[in-house]
């Protein structure tokens, strides 16, 4: 076992649109931002128990840390539960148990008075704001996002710490065809470097997120993210207009999620273990190359 090495992600108060333009998105690089929402309502509003008040009745879908099996779609949820319920749950106690892609528009259209879209020079796609749930005991597992948009993270109510690999480092994290994410047999909080030698290559910037803080993560970038205690975060989006990156969006959403559905419904998981073993062959011919 091991220990990624990591730098740290440049952690600013405030930045102007031409700064962060130039110093951050045109070179596709991640920036904390602390200051960035403190005029919001949010800021002093959004907490565990503000959104308990507000959506506490409702049934939301849960996912836990298990990998998938058999001929499980590549995101199923495992559970079901009350909002107000899964809230005592992670202010309580330590839970793998997260809410994944929460649609603030669709399912709590009032949080939409409390927060604007920051003018750092990104056009965002305003109509998909999310939210995202976990306790001390769950992880995110390490992806990067299928529609390869940039984001603005921003995390409320505790702490996370999250690692980012830029896209460049692909061919080293044992990428599973076919997906967006690695070996789910992978731990990233204790690398086997023994069996997965080629993680031994990445360089991770790593961060520790607490309320308020705003992470700029550039198209492409690989995220992992473990909750240190119970809190919740919002993701904004904004989408490339660069032709090369439209073009694998639209192979990602379009083909590439739904022929991995289909293919794991007929095949179940001799499909996984056929693409969990492509994973290590092409990784391995990688790093001898290198």
């Amino acid at each position: 076992m091991g220990t990624f090495k990591t730098q740290p992600i440049d952690r600013v108060e405030n930045i102007t649109k031409a700064d962060f333009i130039e110093h951050y998105y045109n070179p596709q690089k991640p920036v904390l931002i602390e200051g960035l929402i403190k005029d919001w309502p949010a800021y002093k509003k959004w907490n565990l128990d503000y959104i308990k008040a507000l959506a506490g009745d409702q049934v939301v879908p849960l996912y836990n840390n298990q990998e998938t099996k058999g001929k499980q779609k590549s995101a199923e949820p495992t559970v079901t539960m009350k909002m107000s319920d899964y809230i005592d749950l992670i202010k309580s106690k330590p839970t793998d148990l997260r809410i994944f892609f929460y649609d603030l528009m669709q399912k709590m259209p009032a949080l939409a008075n409390d927060f604007s879209f920051p003018d750092i020079g990104l056009k965002f796609f305003k109509r998909l704001p999310v939210l995202f749930f976990g306790s001390k005991g769950s992880n995110v597992l390490v992806h990067y996002d299928m529609d390869l948009a940039d984001l603005v993270h921003v995390h409320f109510h505790g702490k996370k710490k999250v690692l980012l690999f830029s896209p460049e480092q692909s061919k080293y994290m044992y990428k599973v065809p076919f997906s967006v994410h690695n070996l789910e047999t992978i731990d990233m909080d204790n690398p086997d470097f023994e069996t997965y030698p080629a993680l031994q290559k990445l360089e991770a910037f790593e961060i520790e997120m607490g309320h308020g803080d705003a992470l700029y993560m550039p198209s492409g970038y690989w995220h992992y993210i473990k909750y240190l205690n119970g809190g919740f975060s919002m993701t904004l989006r904004a989408f490339s207009k660069k032709p090369s990156v439209v073009l694998r969006m639209f192979y990602n959403v379009f083909f590439m999620r739904h022929f991995e559905n289909l293919m794991r419904k007929i095949r179940g998981q001799k499909w996984i273990d056929f693409k969990n073993e492509l994973a290590i062959k092409r990784t391995h011919k990688v790093l001898k190359q290198n």
